[in-house]
């Protein structure tokens, strides 16, 4: 069965390949066991994301509070990064790696929607509203047929992906040499245009993962297959999320 591919980096092809897996495993990845998994790591993200939220909001002021959790900011953000790597390249350990990875998420989740809440008071709960409604709606496009993701879709999806991936380097090369007045950070009319394209672009990264995760699931992949394809979704929903801090946020500096 040819399962065809995702923009997210973690579910492409050959990740899914049940060839790679021929004749190593006697219990098979399931969509259920897929979907328990997910809910298990987004509830890691949630724990992690409380303990440095209570953190940063029960110091005696704004000040202490970014000190105090700016050191679980780059704990999360560095040891996420280097977890979901091992991940990647140990698929087989994914059921350990994966949940680390959610907790450390959870860190870097915390301290950045702290930030955000103590600037633009309400602005994380909306943000959080929009992401799962957003999951919601992607997903019931999916499996409604709505959505339907044909060769062309995924090409296109991946193509943006991709550009998007390159703004943002284009964009991180500036900043390295003092240029952060950039319009993709800017908060006036084509700023927040360019932050409501990439929510969509994530958005619909997150219609190929459910149609990895549905194939997959019926080419018999090993059972710590869950894990690594919880994960890969896990990874577009908090890309998500961050973009909809981003929207929001200029959004609010506009207003």
């Amino acid at each position: 069965m040819n399962i065809g591919r995702s923009s997210n980096p973690v579910l492409s092809n050959k990740a899914f390949n049940p060839q790679t897996f021929a004749g190593t495993f006697t219990d098979a990845m399931t969509l259920n066991g897929t979907i328990n998994k997910s809910v298990t790591l987004l509830l890691l993200v949630v724990v992690g994301a409380m303990y440095t939220w209570k953190m940063f909001f029960g110091a005696l002021n704004v000040e202490m509070g970014m000190t105090l959790v700016t050191k679980w900011m780059f704990i999360g953000g560095i040891g996420g990064f280097v977890f979901s790597l091992i991940t990647i390249f140990k698929k087989s350990w994914a059921y350990i790696t994966a949940p680390i990875y959610a907790i450390l998420e959870g860190l870097f989740l915390g301290a950045i929607s702290a930030f955000f809440e103590a600037s633009y008071p309400g602005l994380v709960m909306q943000a959080v509203a929009l992401t799962f409604g957003t999951l919601f709606v992607m997903l019931i496009g999916y499996k409604t047929g709505i959505i339907k993701v044909t060769q062309k879709f995924r090409s296109g999806v991946v193509a943006a992906t991709g550009a998007v991936a390159l703004v943002y380097l284009i964009s991180f090369i500036f900043s390295l040499f003092g240029a952060s007045n950039l319009i993709i950070n800017s908060s006036g009319i084509l700023g927040i245009g360019i932050s409501l394209v990439i929510v969509v672009i994530a958005a619909l990264n997150l219609v190929l993962d459910f149609d990895f995760i549905a194939k997959g699931s019926q080419s018999g992949l090993p059972k710590y297959m869950e894990w690594y394809a919880a994960f890969g979704l896990m990874l577009t929903l908090v890309w998500l999320y961050i973009e909809m801090l981003r929207l929001l946020s200029k959004i609010a500096r506009r207003n």
